[in-house]
């Protein structure tokens, strides 16, 4: 059986790889992932970068290689389990009917982790969610009113995210707490409420924490 590795990749900081990830890329024949994931590593053999366009393709293209008996790593931002690479990937391994797979994951420190951690929120006390691939759903808005803080992985940017939980019956001047690029030089956590987040500019590297 030949090697398939999903690596978490942490946050975005150095800081953050393991030393398992490291360990796994340098020994790895083949590295596919993003050009923000592959800088993360400083030895790494062949590499194949894709971006948002081609992501499917390249995933597998990785697989196949596989599946052919490269050593590959896949590198997965966060955690691969949790609105990671570990979803298509397998789904991928199914697809073509790859038989000489092994597939081996090794978790990352997800922004989520990070987020709750700056904030010092213990997990067991929240709903955490992750929208990326569910915009426009409605089910937030339940889970919202039981009375925990949520922590939330936006489909799409906070603003909007914002806008559309106001337009569903949630209090404009409901408290929330924005961490933006977390593990970088230029981390930032605003906290604020849902009308002020609509009308202010953030990068797409955001977790909304609702209370």
């Amino acid at each position: 059986m030949s090697k398939l590795y999903i690596i978490g990749v942490g946050p975005g900081s150095k800081e953050y790889i393991t030393y398992a990830a490291k360990n796994t890329v340098k020994n790895a024949d083949i590295t596919v992932g993003s050009q923000r994931a592959m800088d993360l590593f400083t030895e790494v053999n062949e590499k194949i970068i894709f971006n948002v366009k081609n992501l499917t393709e390249e995933l597998k293209k990785a697989v196949i290689l596989a599946d052919n008996g490269k050593s590959v790593c896949i590198l997965s931002t966060g955690d691969p389990g949790f609105s990671g690479l570990l979803k298509p990937v397998k789904r991928i391994i199914k697809e073509e009917n790859c038989k000489n797979v092994e597939l081996t994951v090794i978790p990352g420190i997800s922004s989520l982790q990070l987020c709750a951690a700056r904030l010092e929120i213990s997990w067991d006390e929240v709903d955490i969610l992750t929208y990326h691939g569910r915009e426009n759903s409605k089910d937030i808005i339940n889970i919202l009113d039981n009375g925990r803080g949520t922590i939330m992985l936006p489909s799409r940017s906070v603003a909007d995210m914002a806008s559309f939980l106001i337009e569903n019956g949630v209090n404009p001047n409901r408290k929330v707490v924005i961490c933006e690029r977390l593990s970088y030089t230029n981390e930032k956590i605003v906290k604020t409420t849902l009308s002020e987040v609509v009308n202010s500019e953030f990068t797409y590297m955001c977790i909304m924490v609702i209370y």
